[in-house]
């Protein structure tokens, strides 16, 4: 960790699971370490610009809410992603928004009316310590800073060089709390199911199997399910973030963030990437649809 780090926050309550995360590590693949992440790259990105970061800078990923943060020194903060109330010194604040925080003063995270996951960016970024280039922690690998504890002590990096903020608040959309379509690019092994058209028909649900790995989905209604021509087995093979692979039960499970790199089970088609981080707000119950991608 640079000399020209500072401690600027102290975990009062780490709320259910709360990790650092940046836009992962790319490019290691081939000894087998997948790329992780912030699981909504969006909501990272742009917490990340509120406060004058790179996009690629580390925040928290915290899961529905719960997190309480104390300053201890003067910080720069935006808070987005689910709809989680924001208090400060309980004070409510806007979504999206820039909060400068003197020493002493507490951001908590409510839990969140819609959406799934809440990012809290801090101007200079999180110090955490880089594996493979990455201060992101994967939950499958096993990789990078471990989840936050109560009373740990968070330090960021340099600001000076950095952009001051030009804007209070962003104009974001609230979480959508209903049904969410998904686009789909069909392949690479649609030919293995007798009509891979059908994961188009009706919606799905997302169960309570969801981490940050990927989430389980299950029919809703009497649709046509999705059923394999034949039970041959099929060499293991790379899996791409959003992936749609489907397990033996007919049941589709997505890729996210911390997926492994290979799968046995055939995949049906991939989520386009814009998407991911629709998925990735989902909530155990919530609905979706897939759509073509060329739709």
């Amino acid at each position: 960790m640079s000399s020209t780090c500072r401690t600027v926050l102290r975990v009062l309550d780490a709320g259910p699971l709360s990790t650092i995360q940046d836009l992962g590590r790319p490019g290691w693949f081939s000894v087998g370490v997948g790329v992780s992440g912030a699981a909504d790259r969006g909501s990272l990105k742009l917490a990340n610009r509120l406060v004058g970061n790179p996009e690629d800078a580390a925040g928290i990923e915290t899961l529905l809410g719960g997190l309480e943060l104390v300053a201890e020194a003067p910080v720069l903060l935006a808070v987005t992603g689910a709809d989680a109330p924001i208090t400060v010194d309980g004070v409510a604040q806007a979504n999206a928004s820039v909060l400068a925080l003197r020493t002493g003063q507490r951001l908590r995270l409510g839990l969140a009316a819609a959406g799934l996951r809440v990012y809290v960016a801090v101007r200079g970024g999180i110090a955490a310590d880089e594996v493979l280039g990455s201060r992101s922690r994967d939950t499958l690998a096993g990789l990078g800073p471990e989840p936050l504890a109560e009373g740990e002590q968070l330090s960021a990096g340099a600001a000076d060089e950095l952009p001051w903020p030009n804007v209070a608040v962003a104009p974001v959309l609230s979480m959508n709390p209903g049904v969410v379509t998904v686009r789909v690019q069909l392949g690479p092994r649609d030919d293995w199911f007798t009509d891979p058209q059908s994961l188009f028909t009706g919606t799905w649900a997302m169960t309570d199997r969801a981490d940050r790995v990927g989430v389980r989905l299950a029919r809703v209604g009497d649709e046509t399910p999705l059923t394999r021509i034949n039970d041959k087995e099929l060499p293991t093979e790379g899996m791409p973030l959003g992936a749609i692979q489907v397990q033996p039960s007919g049941e589709p499970v997505v890729f996210l963030a911390d997926h492994p790199i290979t799968g046995g089970y055939p995949v049906i088609g991939t989520v386009v990437t814009a998407d991911v981080d629709l998925l990735a707000q989902l909530r155990p119950g919530q609905h979706l649809r897939f759509r073509p991608a060329t739709a």
